[in-house]
């Protein structure tokens, strides 16, 4: 491990240039600040150093603050283990301090990084450097003085933009707007930002100190309006999270008292805010997605990915296209076959209209799409497949068909092609029944649309090699997904664990509920649509064909609703055509349909399960507990079976790949917040009074009543060694630290 120091050098000319050293992105790790606040008190004391130059070793100035601090402080509840920072350094030495100091910047200077930045009396950076501040990604707001420094050099409205959206700019930009005093070659970044020092020392560059500054906020009205208008949009795009209107109330603390109190004030919010909910499970969630990348006996046994450079997609649709502009636009090369013409075009079309897309959201340059969509060709047979490194296929939900698709590719494709399938629900030892390469199969299951969402759920059989494993996740990688490893059974991880999610939903408005206040309740909840306006946009097809799977899987615990069945034979298919159980119009937002409602009247006389033919009373938290109590309840199962390598893999998924809100951590990290004894009486009343679709699994139950969290690692039990191969034996030896830092995001 390389040493994690603070080192100072005193030139000829006066300057002391110190160094921060933590690589791979100088994380603010405790010693970092022990170690600045050490050199720049030695510093000011000696009688040879005029002026102060801070920069970062290795190309990079800081990633930011190191957040396996933030971790500890979850874990324990002690405060006490966050240094202060923004007073005892940032300020009172540093900004206050009687020699002048510039920040030599480039690469990264995020988070904790720009805050040191900014404390600094000038900055030169080196071109396309990163600044920003991130740290309302992870629950927080910038806690080194940045919500006051940062309105001071750039103005109100554009620092609340960086802060709301934690998006960084690039330092040109930070040149334009008065937070960069200089771009400089990189060859040329020390010797101008030592340069520039001395001149702020001898008084020939102005000694400016960003906190006392008042210039760029304008009169208190028009920031006090500035300030309104970004608290009304807050609550429409940031609901349930109180960072962002915490982080608002500290800025306008120091623009109507002054930046020291505002200082004070953002302190003390910052320590309430690391011990939120909130921030626990996005500091979560930042880890277990970085978990991900470690699989027992896949990534730990020396194994190399091999260079996949020729992909051919089976089936141009919705999913097929999708996948196709994933792999172009990462300069893979794309064969799209097809069963006629027409088809072909069709999916072409929808590749080229999906990177245009990009370019008309200015998401990618002309050339670069030209580029992308030359790498995609259409075929109508098998004849180009003879050098293609893997096969995914992405047909229609029918067994027969993939069983035949897989015999044909084993046939024409090289031995060393992973044969791959885009199947959200079949069982993949059902798919690759009739293949002689069991090695090779293995799911690679996208979420639509494929191009956008950002999980690709890799699923391995009993057979499937770790060389196809590992190369699948390299390639999930190359194209910017988060691949997730998991078990084989029908629904996979995610689909499996959610299936309950929309059953419930048909249940509750059996029982009587409102269609619309269960979607309202759910998107209040913080998923970003309701189950029956998510069945919409899916189409009513896709939500019949893998219902029919898991009522044939999971024949105990499943609920037939004749609703979808009605709706289809009144005409409607949702977003397709336009009605569903809301209206929807070119350019209008979804509006509620009333005349669906003799369609529910139906279905509620055909189950025929309401209480004494009566509605029931339910509030709104029971309704969001009604719907996802049963999917806790079968990602429980998932776990006890072994299909995930540990819990939090299932929260990425969810977060990833069902928009499960980030802020909560994921759907297992959620269900210990809520308690798992809480779950379990629930469910047992609601199986009581409404059915079996409510019992609580056995796993459940046990982590109850023995007061377990439902993260903690599984028993070793024979389902789990034989879905994952043994990965859940080595859960509890997998010791994955991260020094990874607050945006240090890709």
């Amino acid at each position: 491990m390389a040493e994690v120091k603070v080192t100072m050098e005193v030139g000829n000319d006066g300057v002391a240039v110190i160094t921060i050293f933590n690589p791979p992105v100088n994380a603010l790790a405790i010693q970092i600040f022990a170690g600045l606040k050490e050199k720049w008190n030695e510093a000011a004391m000696r009688t040879d150093v005029k002026a102060i130059v801070l920069t970062g070793n290795g190309g990079r100035f800081s990633g930011g603050f190191d957040i396996n601090v933030f971790e500890k402080v979850h874990k324990t509840g002690d405060i006490s283990l966050l240094p202060d920072v923004s007073v005892d350094l940032v300020m009172k030495i540093m900004e206050d301090g009687k020699k002048p100091a510039v920040a030599a910047v480039e690469g990264l200077c995020l988070g904790g990084g720009l805050e040191l930045a900014l404390g600094c009396h000038a900055r030169i950076a080196a071109p396309r450097t990163q600044l920003g501040l991130p740290e309302l990604s992870l629950g927080v707001l910038p806690g080194s003085g940045g919500t006051q420094r940062l309105p001071r050099l750039i103005g109100l409205s554009k620092a609340i933009e960086m802060m709301m959206t934690s998006k960084p700019i690039m330092s040109e930009e930070g040149e334009k707007l008065g937070l960069i005093d200089a771009v400089v070659p990189s060859t040329e970044l020390l010797k101008v930002a030592r340069q520039w020092a001395l001149d702020i020392a001898e008084r020939r560059k102005p000694w400016m100190r960003s906190l006392h500054r008042t210039d760029k906020i304008g009169s208190l009205s028009d920031a006090l309006e500035v300030l309104k208008l970004a608290r009304q949009q807050v609550k429409q795009t940031a609901r349930n999270m109180p960072q962002h209107l915490a982080c608002l109330d500290v800025i306008e603390e120091g623009i109507v008292h002054g930046g020291y109190n505002g200082v004070l004030k953002e302190a003390k919010v910052f320590e309430d805010l690391v011990l939120s909910d909130t921030s626990k499970g996005l500091v979560h969630v930042f880890f277990a997605q970085r978990a991900t990348s470690k699989v027992p006996n896949v990534t730990d046994i020396g194994l190399k990915p091999r260079p996949v450079k020729k992909v051919a997609i089976i089936g141009g649709g919705l999913m097929g296209s999708g996948i196709a502009t994933s792999l172009v636009l990462s300069n893979i090369f794309v064969i799209v076959k097809e069963i006629n013409p027409e088809y072909l075009q069709k999916g072409i079309k929808a590749v080229e209209a999906n990177i245009q897309g990009l370019v008309a959201r200015k998401k990618l340059q002309q050339d670069k799409a030209n580029k992308a969509f030359s790498m995609v060709k259409g075929v109508l047979d098998y004849s180009e497949f003879k050098d293609v490194d893997m096969v995914i296929e992405a047909v229609i939900e029918n067994v027969p068909l993939k069983q035949q698709i897989f015999t044909d590719i084993e046939k024409v494709c090289p031995p060393h092609c992973i044969l791959a399938s885009n199947t959200s629900t079949i069982d993949l030892n059902v798919i690759g029944q009739k293949t002689r390469s069991q090695d090779r199969v293995i799911g690679a299951h996208f979420f639509s649309p494929a191009h956008v969402m950002p999980l690709l759920e890799i699923v391995r059989t009993d057979k499937t090699s770790a060389q196809a494993i590992l190369d699948l996740m390299a390639v999930g990688k190359a194209i910017k997904k988060v691949p997730v490893v998991v078990g084989n059974c029908t629904g996979f991880a995610v689909n499996r664990a959610f299936f309950p999610y929309g059953q419930s939903a048909h249940i509750l408005v059996n029982l009587g509920v409102d269609v619309y206040r269960i979607d309202a309740q759910i998107t209040s909840f913080g998923l970003p649509i309701g189950p029956f306006q998510l069945q919409d946009l899916a189409g009513y097809g896709v939500y019949v064909a893998t219902g029919k799977e898991f009522i044939s899987a999971f024949p105990d615990r499943t609920f037939k609703s004749p609703l979808l069945d009605l709706l289809i034979k009144s005409g409607r298919n949702g977003k397709n055509n336009g009605k569903g159980y809301y209206i929807y119009k070119k350019g209008e937002k979804a509006k509620p349909d009333p005349s669906v409602l003799p369609l529910i009247e139906e279905s509620r006389r055909l189950t025929n399960i309401m209480p004494g033919g009566k509605p029931i009373s339910v509030t709104d938290q029971e309704i969001v507990e009604m719907i996802l109590f049963p999917v806790v309840n079968e990602a429980c199962r998932v776990l006890d079976d072994g299909i995930v390598v540990r819990a939090s893999d299932l929260d990425v998924a969810s977060v990833l790949g069902m928009s499960f809100p980030s802020y909560r951590g994921g759907i297992v990290f959620w269900a210990d917040t809520v308690g798992a004894g809480h779950i379990y009486k629930s469910l047992r009343k609601w199986s009581e009074l409404y059915g079996n679709f409510f019992k609580p699994s056995k796993f459940l139950e046990e982590r109850a009543a023995k007061g377990i969290p439902l993260s903690a690692p599984a028993s070793t039990s024979s389902a789990s060694r034989s879905r994952m191969g043994g990965a859940v034996r080595n859960l509890e030896h997998l010791n994955f630290k991260s020094k990874l830092v607050v945006l240090a995001i890709e």
